[in-house]
């Protein structure tokens, strides 16, 4: 079949799709078919965006000061938009040289100017993910002073303390860096809100794909930037499905009718791995999964509770059964293969040592709790598996299933009980993961924190904030790691959180598929490389 337009008017129709003689061989050497969970895209504005799969389309999208070079991604950051810069004497100020001759998808020039909006936009704005600006001391009254234009390809930021350089850099390779067409944003400014409103639908990047457009829970489709300063990619379409389901996601793949299948569980990776045509690729990514506890909730306030529910979580055998292959136990909050990583295991199934820890909390009679969890297959089993451990101990579970976005709408508004997340770093410093998990300056209810994960769970830590911050000053890295090793066994013994695994993303792919690099631990799926 020569053309897409059958697979085009299907991306709805799934069940029409899987159930279909097989009509498509192989979809066209210049279009990308993927099938992933897309339902936690709540916004495409790189100031706001802060969920998985809405890091990945703004990677493609937009172009960042610093980058990661998807070929080979122990180079870390690398020259982006901005082709050099210098750190002033003190390490508090360091001024960028834009690259000449980038062009935004509008045809507008990418300048210093559009750097500038850019941050100075993102810490105004103040959506779910500043506090990866915000921490360097910005803020809506300094930023004007503090991230400056000098001239037309030269602008500087100045933090508030002397950070390590590497800290700051890695920082702005979070989607939050995405530089935007600052005067495509502001012709599309209503009451102040920056474009904030335009942008949640649509973009203003210079990366090396455009979008055509978004239905949320459903597809996006990208078209090829031919003007993308790298040279424009060989694949000039990216449609990317929402299918739920792993079984409909294999059976797409094995029938041809998607490239890349990202959501397969266990047994359909040995089903499709099997397949003449079909590979799996496995890639240790940074994502964690983990449960946290309200500390608002009165029987999860209670230490001794915190600690038992940490005895009634079968790690290996969730490990070794529907997440075999795809997750294997960590229990710390930095992922395997960052700075100051520790391998302590210190907790597993214990159902004794728990009843006697509910017994000295005096809830040995037990109690009930709900269960947020979003709808996907595998966070599903866990929570049902924490269903009936919890229950050996007499804590009855009801599971309360959502949609990405409805489940974090409850989590960030600090209104769970439990909840079953997946945690994914936002640039390779082990800040990233320590300062959201073991860092909350203001518990109130006020302060809004969605960032922070220590306050979505309401739990004021002032000496392990303090502790926290002094880590991203200290420029000696061996004494910085020994740092987060010790920030990291104190917050398992007293953390509100079970780090239970570390993801190992398991990719189904035709064969023909060359290119494809989900990321690893520290960034986002890359499209441009990508060839077939």
């Amino acid at each position: 079949m020569n053309t897409f337009k059958s697979l085009m008017l299907g991306v709805a129709a799934v069940a029409i799709t899987a159930t279909a003689p097989a009509a498509f061989a192989a979809t066209p050497d210049n279009i990308l078919v993927i099938a992933n969970r897309i339902d936690d895209i709540t916004t495409l504005d790189p100031a706001q965006s802060f969920e998985f799969a809405g890091g990945d389309l703004s990677r493609n999208i937009y172009g960042k000061l610093v980058n990661f070079d998807p070929t080979d991604l122990s180079k870390g950051y690398q020259p982006d938009l901005a082709e050099s810069w210098t750190v002033s004497e003190d390490g508090k100020t360091i001024t960028f040289k834009m690259r000449a001759g980038v062009k935004f998808h509008s045809g507008n020039p990418v300048t210093a100017a559009d750097a500038v909006y850019s941050l100075q936009r993102a810490v105004k704005l103040n959506k779910t993910p500043a506090f990866i600006l915000t921490q360097f001391g910005f803020s809506a009254e300094n930023a004007d002073q503090t991230i400056k234009q000098i001239d037309d390809m030269t602008f500087s930021i100045t933090t508030d303390a002397k950070y390590a350089t590497s800290f700051v850099l890695n920082c702005l390779t979070a989607t939050i860096g995405g530089i935007v067409d600052s005067k495509t944003v502001m012709s599309h400014e209503k009451d102040g809100d920056m474009g904030n409103n335009w942008l949640k639908t649509n973009t203003a990047g210079s990366g090396a794909y455009k979008l055509v457009n978004w239905k949320p829970n459903e597809s996006y489709s990208l078209i090829v930037n031919k003007d993308f300063y790298q040279g424009a990619p060989k694949i000039e379409r990216v449609i990317v499905r929402h299918i739920q389901e792993s079984a409909t996601q294999r059976l797409l793949l094995e029938k041809g009718d998607i490239d890349i299948a990202r959501n397969l569980n266990p047994q359909d990776v040995a089903g499709a791995g099997s397949k003449d045509g079909i590979s799996i690729l496995s890639d240790l990514r940074g994502r964690l999964m983990y449960i946290s506890m309200n500390q608002k909730d009165p029987n999860l306030a209670k230490p001794k509770v915190v600690e038992a529910l940490k005895y009634l979580i079968d790690y290996k055998g969730m490990q070794d059964s529907f997440l075999k292959g795809q997750y294997t136990i960590h229990q710390a909050f930095l992922p395997r293969t960052y700075l100051g990583e520790i391998a302590d295991k210190p907790y597993s199934l214990n159902i004794e040592k728990a009843k006697a820890l509910l017994k000295e909390a005096g809830v040995e009679a037990g109690f009930e709790l709900k269960i947020n969890v979003r709808e996907a297959q595998e966070r599903i089993e866990i929570a049902q598996s924490l269903q009936n451990t919890f229950a050996k101990a007499n804590i009855k579970i009801t599971l309360q299933v959502g949609t990405g976005k409805a489940t974090l709408g409850v989590y960030r508004a600090r209104e769970h009980q439990i909840y079953v997340g997946a945690w994914g770093p936002d640039y390779p410093d082990p800040n990233t993961n320590a300062g959201t998990f073991a860092f909350n300056p203001d518990n109130s209810d006020e302060a809004k924190a969605t960032g922070l994960l220590a306050w979505r769970n309401s739990w004021a830590l002032p000496e392990m904030s303090k502790a926290t911050k002094a880590a991203v000053q200290e420029s000696d890295r061996d004494a910085r790691a020994k740092m987060y090793e010790a920030l990291q066994r104190e917050h398992q013994k007293r953390a509100p959180f079970a780090v239970m695994f570390q993801k190992i993303e398991q990719t189904g792919i035709r064969s023909n598929v060359k290119g494809l690099n989900t990321g690893g631990a520290i960034t986002q799926v890359s499209y441009w490389p990508i060839t077939k």
